[in-house]
């Protein structure tokens, strides 16, 4: 079981969450609290189980300041499945990612772009089309 501490942007401020990771049953549990409130979402992997959680924190109006919710970071599949989606890449249209771009998608760095969960899929498309 891992914690990782999150600020959430359109919140209070200094406003953070806490995410707590952990395998159940062969699946990724993620439990999100924050304003005295859990939420919690089991999916095959981290990242999954992360976008679940946010689209439930967009209502409130939030979005996690952290690599996971970055407008250019989207895991692989082979992110998903050995990194059980806890890793993604740092894309830039038209360039190709490398081991170089991994970062933890709990993570923060000055480099986040917030983003909504939809707007985050659609750069991924439109990114994997600038590298065809």
């Amino acid at each position: 079981m891992n914690e990782f501490e999150i600020f959430l942007i359109g919140g209070d401020e200094d406003e953070k969450a806490v995410a707590t990771t952990e395998s159940v049953d062969g699946e990724c549990k993620l439990t999100f609290n924050y304003r005295n409130k859990e939420l919690s979402a089991q999916k095959l992997d981290f990242f999954a189980a992360f976008c679940v959680i946010r689209e439930q924190l967009e209502a409130d109006g939030l979005i996690p300041f952290c690599y996971g919710s970055s407008l250019n970071v989207y895991p692989s599949a082979m992110c998903r499945d050995m990194g059980s989606g806890m890793i993604a890449y740092k894309t830039e249209m038209g360039q190709r990612v490398s081991r170089d771009h991994l970062v933890n998608i709990f993570e923060q760095g000055h480099d986040v772009i917030p983003s909504s969960v939809s707007k985050q899929k659609e750069h991924f498309k439109q990114w994997l089309q600038s590298i065809e």
